[in-house]
């Protein structure tokens, strides 16, 4: 459950198969701008539909804790590549 959670919270700031970040919504400037699109908001809500960031961006709040979410899957996921990291601690 908690692996779910944290996969569905993740994917709304990390890129489709189309190279676009829900998070962003139509805003084609984060989308596509190679000076934006790398700038991740951490808005206070998040339309339902499509995951679009809604209300204040300039606050982390409740959706900081996404980035521990991602580092820990991005340690679990280099664990898996190699064991021996996870053997020795190492990550």
């Amino acid at each position: 459950m908690a692996g779910e959670l944290s996969r569905r919270l993740t994917s709304i700031f990390l890129r489709d198969t189309s190279s676009r970040r829900p998070v962003f919504g139509n805003l084609e400037t984060f989308q596509t701008d190679p000076h934006w699109r790398d700038l991740i908001l951490f808005h206070e809500y998040f339309h339902g539909d499509s995951g679009a960031g809604v209300g204040a961006s300039h606050q982390t709040g409740w959706t900081g804790v996404v980035t521990k979410l991602m580092q820990q899957s991005g340690e679990t996921r280099e664990q898996k590549k190699d064991p021996a990291l996870a053997r020795a601690g190492l990550h």
